[in-house]
């Protein structure tokens, strides 16, 4: 198996392998735009196509720039300083600029791609991996692998889908059981696979919150709690 197949096989571990490697990817360029590309001319110029991120990103910046104390505001304020200089200028120009394409959800959907691509390119190592494993991919994330399996190889996307499928099952069956512990003649506690069903089971159905979902559902208003609110 090569690196790549590897770094995939390593995400097989609970939940959607490629919303998992899509979250730290994301963690990870937020880091790097708040750790080297505060004054950045070229990263300077993909902000004002958008006047900085999307609101999704804008504000998950915000939050990781206030939890991290090496950090702090100083360097999203820069940001958005510069972004509010710039809508001035519209204005007084009698123009009323339209917001681009986020640069972080423009990289965030071909790193979604080229995970999906490469996961299907090494299914004949990475299936058997998936199956053992207590990873499930989310209804997405799954239905994309299948699409690129249907088409240049149908019978791994035959086995791919029983395997979903079988995978949907237990954790159906965990989730039930997780109801169940929740009658008064149940005599014993929830197991800790029967605890995780339920978050699961919405990961499976829904993904993790990452610029990517929350653009695909066009729900972009946060729901992030912050000290100064």
């Amino acid at each position: 198996m090569d690196l790549i197949g590897m770094y995939l096989r390593d995400a097989l571990g609970e939940g959607c392998p490629v919303c998992r490697i899509l979250r730290k990817y994301e963690e990870s360029e937020i880091d790097t735009i708040l750790y080297e590309h505060v004054n950045n001319p070229g990263v300077r110029e993909k902000f004002k196509e958008s006047l900085g991120l999307c609101t999704y990103h804008a504000w998950k910046t915000l939050g990781k720039a206030y939890s991290e104390p090496l950090l702090g505001p100083l360097g999203v304020a820069i940001i958005y300083e510069h972004m509010l200089r710039t809508y001035i200028t519209y204005l007084e120009r009698g123009e009323t600029p339209e917001e681009g394409e986020c640069f972080l959800c423009r990289l965030m959907e071909e790193k979604e791609r080229s995970t999906v691509e490469a996961f299907a390119e090494r299914i004949e190592e990475l299936l058997p991996e998936y199956e053992r494993s207590e990873s499930v991919l989310c209804r997405h994330h799954y239905r994309m692998l299948l699409q690129i399996l249907q088409r240049g190889d149908p019978t791994a996307a035959e086995r791919l889908k029983m395997v979903q499928i079988e995978k949907l099952k237990i954790l159906r069956e965990r989730l039930g059981a997780f109801i169940d512990k929740f009658d008064y003649r149940a005599k014993e506690r929830p197991t800790k696979e029967e605890i995780s069903a339920l978050p699961l089971t919405i990961e499976a159905l829904k993904g993790l919150e990452t610029g990517v979902t929350v653009k695909r559902t066009g729900n972009k208003k946060s729901r992030r709690v912050f000290p100064w609110r």
